[in-house]
C-alpha cells in the first residue's frame, strides 16, 4: 500500500469536477432552474411557481437561481446574506455553503431571497442535524460540518451513486496516511471555475483550498450536497483505495497502486485526445 504522495508534476488523482459542475455552469448561465410551474403575478406577468436546487450546485449558483427566478438584479441574493440571520453552524462562519439543501422551494408573492435561503439552510438542519448523520460522523471522528464538508467533495467528484462510497474512503485514507487530498473539485473552487485538466501552476495555487498544497480538508464545503453523499460521507465503503479515475463515463477505477493509477491516468488522458463522439464507445 502506498504511503507517500508522488510529485505533483505527476499526480492527478481525481477526474471529477468536470461533466457534473460544467453541466451546472451552464445552466446557470442559460436556464438558471428548472421551472415545472408558472405562476401568475399582480402585474398579469408569469413567472416561476418554484426554484430547484440541484445537488452539487455551489452557493453562488444558487444566489444567481434566486435572483433569476425573482427577478432582481444580480448580486442581490448574496448581499442579502448579511440580514437573512441564518441558522448555520458555528464552524461556517456565516458561509451557507453546504447548507443550501438540494431540493424544490416554492414561491408565492411573498418570497425574498432571505426567506428562501432561510428555508434552504433551516431544511439542511432537519437533515443533518439528526441521530444517524451526528453518530455515522462521530464514528469516523467528524462533527456534522466536517461530514458535510466531505460529503460535498464526494458530491462533485463521484461519477455516480455508486461510486460515493469509495470515494469517501479515498478521502478517509488519504487524511489518516497524512496525505494531501489532491481533489481537482477542491481546487476548481479555488480558482472559481470548473475543467477537465489540472496543470502545475493550478496546483500551486494560494488558497486554502488548494488540496494539492494544503492537508486535511478545506476550511468549508465546496458545493451543496445531496441526502446520497452525505450518508456516503459518514458510511464509506470498506476498501484500500488512494487513487481513482473516471477513464470514461461508467468507467471509474480505484486502486491503492500508484503505478496502476498511472496507467489509468494515461488511458483517461487518451481518451480525451478522441473526438468527443467517440469517447463514450
Amino acid at each position: 500500500m502506498q504511503t507517500n504522495t508522488p510529485s505533483r508534476s505527476t499526480i492527478r488523482l481525481t477526474r471529477r469536477g468536470r461533466f457534473a459542475l460544467a453541466a451546472l455552469g451552464a445552466a446557470v448561465a442559460g436556464t438558471a432552474v428548472a421551472v415545472p410551474l408558472l405562476i401568475m403575478s399582480d402585474d398579469g406577468e408569469s413567472r416561476p411557481a418554484t426554484v430547484v436546487v440541484p445537488e452539487g450546485w455551489r452557493a453562488s449558483q444558487v444566489y444567481a437561481a434566486v435572483d433569476k427566478v425573482l427577478a432582481l438584479p444580480a448580486g442581490t441574493t448574496k448581499k442579502s446574506l448579511t440580514k437573512a440571520q441564518l441558522k448555520l453552524p458555528n464552524e461556517a462562519e456565516g458561509n451557507p455553503e453546504g447548507y443550501l439543501f438540494p431540493a424544490t422551494y416554492p414561491l408565492d408573492d411573498k418570497s425574498t431571497p432571505e426567506k428562501l435561503l432561510s428555508r434552504m439552510v433551516d431544511t439542511a438542519n432537519q437533515k443533518f442535524n439528526g441521530a444517524p448523520i451526528a453518530a455515522g460522523a462521530q464514528r469516523n471522528a467528524m462533527n456534522v460540518y466536517q461530514a458535510v464538508t466531505v460529503a460535498s467533495i464526494v458530491q462533485a467528484e463521484a461519477a455516480d451513486k455508486a461510486d460515493m462510497g469509495k470515494v469517501a474512503r479515498v478521502i478517509f485514507n488519504r487524511l489518516e496516511r497524512g496525505m494531501p487530498l489532491q481533489m481537482d473539485s477542491t481546487l476548481n473552487y479555488a480558482l472559481g471555475r470548473s475543467t477537465l485538466r489540472t496543470t502545475v501552476t493550478d496546483t500551486r495555487a494560494d488558497s486554502p483550498y488548494n488540496s494539492y498544497e494544503r492537508m486535511g480538508l478545506p476550511p468549508t464545503p465546496i458545493d451543496n450536497p445531496g441526502e446520497d453523499a452525505v450518508r456516503a460521507a459518514i458510511n464509506p465503503t470498506p476498501g484500500d483505495w488512494l487513487y481513482f479515475v473516471t477513464v470514461k463515463p461508467g468507467d471509474t477505477r480505484f486502486t491503492a497502486d500508484y503505478a496502476e493509477h498511472q496507467r489509468n491516468v494515461a488511458e483517461f488522458n487518451a481518451q480525451q485526445q478522441k473526438p468527443a463522439e467517440q469517447r463514450n464507445g
